[in-house]
Parts: C-alpha cells; structure tokens; sequence
C-alpha cells in the first residue's frame, strides 16, 4: 500500500531528525575531543614552560652560588694577603732594627777586632788561594793590620797551607757600609764577600722562617719545615 503524503512527510522528518540527531552528537563527539586534545597539549606546553623556567631559574641559582663563591674565595685570599703584607712588614721592621744595631758593633773596638779576624779567616778558608786582595773600609784599615797575622795564623793551622794577603789601598769599601771585609783573587775572578750587612742578610734569610713561627705561630698549611 502506498505512503500517503502524510505519512511520507513523517518519515522524512524523522529521518531528518535522526541525522540531525546523530549529526549533533558526532559533533558534540568531536568538539569534546578537541578540547580533551587542547588540553592535553594545553597541559603538555605549560609543564614544557614550566620545567624551562624550573631550568632557567636553577641555572641562575647555580650561577648566584658560584659568584658568591668567587666572592667569597676573593675576599678570603685578599685577607690573607693583607695579614701576610703586615707579617712580612712586620718582621722587615725587626730586620732593619737589627741593621741599625750593627753600628753599634763597630763602636765597640775590642768586640769588632775579633769579629774581623774571623771574618777574614772565613774568608781565607772559602778561597783556599796562596796570594789574596783585601778590601775594608778606610776607617777599619787600622783594625785589619792588627788581626790579619792572627787570622793568617788560623787559617795556617786549620787547612796547613800558606797565604798572602795584601790591603787594597786604591780601593775602599763604601763609607755607607757597617764594617767587614772582602776577599778577593789577584785576577779578581772570585770574590767573598763578609761585610756585616752581608752576615746579617745570611742570617736573617736563615731565621725568618724561625722568626715567623715565634712572632705568628707555626703555619698550619706548611707540610714541611724549611
């Protein structure tokens, strides 16, 4: 039996409803995994931020620490070097000290004529020649007749051998020097020097290491005594 008109209108509108229908839900369908998937992604690229400012930040850190590190090592060690400035100030001041001191050696006639004679025999020894030059002060010329047969005599007794030694009377030791002498072969190749600042800056170089440890303390980063 044929569809009346009628009845074929309510078909199709049922038909279109259902698409309709089906339509909508396909696109509710669609739009909620759209946005499922835009979340997902949304999620995905702010955790991606976030752990690139997590990173970022963290290298700043880092840097910040390692600065006030440098800072810190800077200051420690310009600290350090200020006390060791005042240390090795302090110990040129008892050096200088001593420096001066030595002038009072010469006044003393007695005390300083033994000091010559064994400077000269030192010297002698260190040589080890048969015909030497002598340089003194002008000043000390007088002193240095007197005890250079003594001396000759030690020199004699200690190595057996002979020894001549003749004053250099065109040229002095500087006025400015404390006192000693100076030795020297005829051809002046080889030279010992035994003025008394000479002595005292070979003692002075021995004992300031000892000087430091009394005035400081011992050193507790040095492994090994000097």
């Amino acid at each position: 039996m044929a569809l009346s008109d009628q009845d074929l209108q309510k078909q199709i509108k049922h038909m279109i409803a259902f698409i309709d229908q089906e339509a909508r839900e396909k696109v509710d369908e669609i739009e909620t995994k759209a946005e499922e998937e835009f979340n997902i992604e949304k999620g995905r690229l702010v955790q991606q931020q976030r752990i690139k400012i997590m990173e970022y930040y963290e290298r700043k850190e880092k840097q910040v620490e390692l600065a006030k590190k440098i800072q810190n090592s800077n200051m420690l060690n310009a600290s350090r070097l200020k006390v060791l400035k005042a240390r090795e100030d302090h110990v040129s001041v008892l050096l200088d000290l001593a420096k001066e001191r030595l002038a009072s050696i010469t006044k003393d006639q007695s005390r300083y004529k033994s000091i010559l004679e064994g400077l000269i025999a030192q010297c002698l020894c260190q040589l080890n020649e048969k015909s030497l030059m002598l340089k003194c002060r002008k000043v000390d010329e007088g002193l240095v007749m007197e005890v250079l047969p003594a001396a000759v005599a030690t020199y004699k007794k200690l190595t057996g051998h002979e020894v001549t030694v003749k004053i250099d009377k065109e040229n002095y030791l500087p006025v400015d020097l404390t006192g000693g002498v100076e030795l020297q072969t005829l051809n002046g190749r080889i030279r010992v020097t035994n003025t008394l600042e000479k002595r005292l800056q070979s003692i002075s170089e021995q004992m300031v290491p000892e000087l430091r440890e009394t005035l400081f303390g011992k050193n507790p980063n040095r492994k090994f005594d000097d």
